[in-house]
C-alpha cells in the first residue's frame, strides 16, 4: 500500500504511523529553487535519496520544483496551512515573517560554515529556531549549508560606497537592509527570475549563489563585474520543512531516520560546495567577466550598517535576540580554539 498526502485528505493521512512496516509514505515536498538547479537542487535530491535509503524505502520524499504547487515565494505559507506536506527552501525567504530566519539564512559578516554547522546541529541553534518555527505549525530541519557566496554581480564598478547610490539590487535579509542604510534598493526576486531581471535592466545587480550556480542561470551574460567577498552570506542554510501535523504523524524511527538523511545531506553539501568553484571563475574570465574585490571603504560601510541593522533587530525580536547571543557566545569559543590551535 502507498500512501500520499493531498490537500483534500490531509487530515486523513497520518493513520501510517502504526501501519505495517511494509507500507511506503509519500511526502510532496514543494521547492523553491527550479528542480534541477545545480547544488540546491542536489542538496533536496540527496536529502530524498537519503530518505529511501536509511528507511529502506518506507519513506519517499517527492520533489517538486518552483511554481509546480505553488510559487516560490508561497512554500513556507502552504507547508504552514498544511496545503502541503513539505518543503525546500533558502531560510532567509522568510525572514519578513520569521526574523530568526535571517540569521541562519544569511548573517553579514557572520561565522564560516563549519562554525555555523556545528552551532546549529550541537550547540543550540535549532531548538531556538523550532521556537520561532512553532508559530507557524511548521517543524524546520536544516539540510543544506551553502558556502561563502561572491559579493554580487554589477553592472559598473564600485570604487568607493557612493556608487552603491540609488542602485536597485537582488538581495534580501539582513544584507538588503544594511545596503539600505547606504542606498542601495533591495528587491526579493526568486532565483529563477534574476538572470531576466538583471539582463533586461529592471535591476542593476544581483547576487544569488556560488559561481557554478550563477554561471547554469547565465548571470555572467547578464552584468560584467563580479565582485567579492561574500561580506552578505559568509555561510548559509536550505532548510526541509514539514507541516507539524504531518511531522506529529511520523513514528519516533520515522522522525530519526529523516533527521540521520537531513544530516547526510548536510554535510554531503558542506563538502562539495566548494570544488567547482574555482574552475568556474576560470571560465567566466575567459568569457570576459571582470573579477574583483569591494574596496575596504565600502566593506566598512557595510560592516558598520551590519552592525546597526542586527541591534534594531535584537531589540524588535526576542529570539533573534536569543539566537544572536547564542551564535555570537558560540563563535567566540570557536574563534579562541582556532587561535590556540594555530600552527603560525
Amino acid at each position: 500500500m502507498k500512501l500520499k498526502y493531498t490537500i483534500a485528505a490531509l487530515s486523513a493521512a497520518f493513520s501510517f504511523a502504526a501501519a505495517p512496516a511494509a507500507s511506503a509514505v509519500e511526502v510532496d515536498v514543494a521547492s523553491t529553487f527550479p528542480k534541477d538547479m545545480l547544488f540546491l537542487g542536489d542538496g533536496l535530491k540527496q536529502f530524498a535519496k537519503a530518505v529511501d535509503e536509511i528507511s529502506n524505502g518506507d519513506i519517499k520524499i517527492k520533489i517538486h520544483g518552483a511554481g509546480d504547487l505553488v510559487p516560490a515565494l508561497e512554500v513556507l505559507n502552504a507547508v504552514s496551512s498544511g496545503a502541503v506536506s513539505g518543503g525546500y527552501d533558502w531560510v532567509g525567504y522568510w525572514g519578513g515573517t520569521i526574523p530568526v530566519a535571517n540569521l541562519v539564512g544569511a548573517l553579514p559578516f557572520g561565522p564560516t560554515p563549519e562554525v555555523l554547522a556545528e552551532w546549529i546541529w550541537e550547540g543550540g541553534g535549532m531548538q531556538i529556531i523550532q521556537k520561532a518555527y512553532d508559530a507557524h505549525n511548521v517543524k524546520f530541519l536544516p539540510c543544506v549549508v551553502v558556502p561563502a557566496e561572491p559579493a554580487g554581480w554589477f553592472n559598473k564598478e564600485i570604487k568607493t560606497v557612493a556608487d552603491l547610490q540609488g542602485l536597485k539590487m537582488r538581495i534580501g535579509g539582513l544584507a538588503g537592509r544594511a545596503l539600505t542604510k547606504v542606498g542601495v534598493s533591495p528587491q526579493m526576486i526568486p532565483g529563477g527570475e534574476v538572470f531576466v531581471s538583471l539582463e533586461r535592466g529592471r535591476i542593476d545587480a544581483a547576487e544569488f549563489s556560488l559561481p557554478a550556480i550563477d554561471e547554469s542561470i547565465q548571470l555572467q551574460k547578464a552584468a560584467k563585474y563580479y565582485y567579492f567577498p561574500g561580506w552578505h552570506q559568509p555561510s548559509s542554510i536550505n532548510s526541509v520543512t514539514f507541516n507539524k501535523k504531518v511531522w506529529d504523524g511520523f513514528s519516533d524511527l520515522q522522525k530519526n531516520q529523516i533527521t540521520t538523511a537531513c544530516r547526510s545531506s548536510f554535510l554531503w553539501t558542506l563538502t562539495n560546495g566548494v570544488p567547482e568553484q574555482l574552475a568556474t571563475l576560470k571560465r567566466m574570465e575567459k568569457g570576459g567577466t571582470t573579477i574583483k574585490r569591494l574596496p575596504d571603504e565600502v566593506l566598512a560601510a557595510l560592516r558598520k550598517a551590519t552592525h546597526e541593522v542586527i541591534e534594531e533587530e535584537r531589540k524588535r525580536d526576542p529570539l533573534f535576540d536569543e539566537a544572536y547571543g547564542s551564535l555570537s557566545a558560540y563563535i567566540e569559543g570557536a574563534d579562541r580554539w582556532k587561535s590556540l590551535q594555530s600552527l603560525k
